[in-house]
């Protein structure tokens, strides 16, 4: 018990490192705050230019150094220990768990209605919501998981009628993880089945660093937020703040990938900043993010000891800065490239009538563009 007390202090220490670097309640801002998809991205160099951005990295790469030294240790096997030990009856249950979730979140978006998967993918067709309770029913059967699984993607696709392709790339990896999940846990292949919570939790990770690049390409975004929620920066500069809290949410996303007590830890910070969320967002960012958070607790609460892939290479201290640069490129060369696919290299804002997935101003945030309090001054990506 005495190395398990010792085990737990160096668990939470560590955490408490990794929750102290700048961080924002990480609500979704395309569910608070006027946006415009096709509008041209800050350029990437902007960010590479950003002393805060690099400060950001470099606290980072810190604290998973850290971690990854103290893994390394025979303290490191003791934290684990004591890790599973407070985790060990949510373990011995955490396909009942996982399901649980998956059905109450299908419920709430289903008591909400008029959206497809999250808040901003709105919709008048009523029936979308009655297809979110058949998957929520599906969850309980093994038999009709897979049936849950394919209705997730379906509405996916069914959002693809209303919104843009790159708007709905925020929510296709998580979407995906969750749907690999209820399809693999029914199978009789041990081997295959065993990989379901590698699904969840790689779709998790996926989906944090990509929408983390916002916080890059579009940080007049979040200006209305600041602007009307100032506490929100913690007394830090809006512009120092934006891309550190850029720079936090894409390198835990990317902890979730590599061992398992840097993996563990990076949940368990990504959940204080989440659950951080609820009180100035309310309900929806709760029933929004709930999902998320449901598996990141799952996430902090696996005992395995493996690494899915490159296992070899995560274990080496000095490969964390490798892959988390490798990362870096690879999402934001994804994501400056498809934009510019998708709307051109100057961007491109279609007129509608407001309903689908781009506006500029909404009269529940007046601070946002085009509103009476927009200050022309300041540079915007919002025509």
């Amino acid at each position: 018990m005495g190395k398990q007390i010792h085990g737990t202090i160096w668990v939470w220490a560590t955490a408490a490192i990794f929750t102290l670097a700048p961080f924002s309640a990480f609500a979704h801002v395309k569910w608070f705050a006027p946006y415009i998809v096709g509008a041209a991205p800050e350029p990437i160099s902007d960010t590479l230019q950003n002393t805060w951005f690099w400060v950001g990295i470099a606290l980072v790469l810190l604290f998973f150094i850290l971690a990854r030294m103290i893994e390394r240790m025979p303290v490191g096997e003791t934290a684990i220990n004591a890790l599973n030990w407070m985790t060990d009856p949510l373990w011995m249950r955490q396909d009942d768990y996982i399901r649980s979730i998956i059905a109450a979140f299908f419920v709430a978006v289903f008591a909400v209605g008029g959206v497809y998967l999250t808040p901003d993918l709105k919709t008048p067709a009523e029936w979308v919501s009655w297809l979110q309770l058949v998957i929520a029913c599906c969850v309980f059967s093994r038999r009709t998981m897979p049936i849950a699984g394919i209705g997730i993607i379906a509405l996916w696709v069914l959002a693809l009628r209303d919104y843009d392709l790159f708007h709905l790339f925020d929510y296709l990896a998580l979407g995906v993880g969750v749907a690999g999940y209820l399809m693999l846990e029914p199978l009789k292949n041990e081997e295959l089945r065993s990989r379901r919570f590698e699904a969840l939790r790689w779709g998790l990770a996926i989906a944090l660093m990509w929408s983390s690049l916002e916080k890059f390409a579009f940080p007049s975004w979040f200006y209305p937020l600041v602007v009307e929620k100032p506490f929100l920066t913690f007394g830090m500069p809006r512009d120092v703040f934006i891309p550190m809290a850029g720079v936090t949410e894409f390198t835990l996303g990317f902890g979730l990938l590599w061992t398992p007590l840097i993996r563990r830890l990076s949940a368990i910070a990504l959940l204080v900043i989440f659950t951080a969320a609820v009180w100035p967002f309310g309900r929806v960012d709760l029933i929004g993010h709930g999902l998320i958070m449901a598996i990141l607790i799952a996430v902090a609460a696996d005992h395995r000891r493996g690494v899915d892939l490159m296992t070899v290479f995560k274990r080496r201290t000095v490969n964390i800065p490798v892959g988390l640069s490798v990362a870096l490129v690879v999402f934001c060369a994804a994501y400056w490239g498809l934009h510019v696919v998708f709307y051109g290299m100057n961007g491109y804002v279609p007129v509608d009538d407001g309903t689908k997935s781009t506006h500029s101003y909404s009269a529940e945030h007046p601070h946002g563009p085009g509103g009476p309090d927009d200050d022309q001054s300041e540079t915007h990506t919002h025509p």
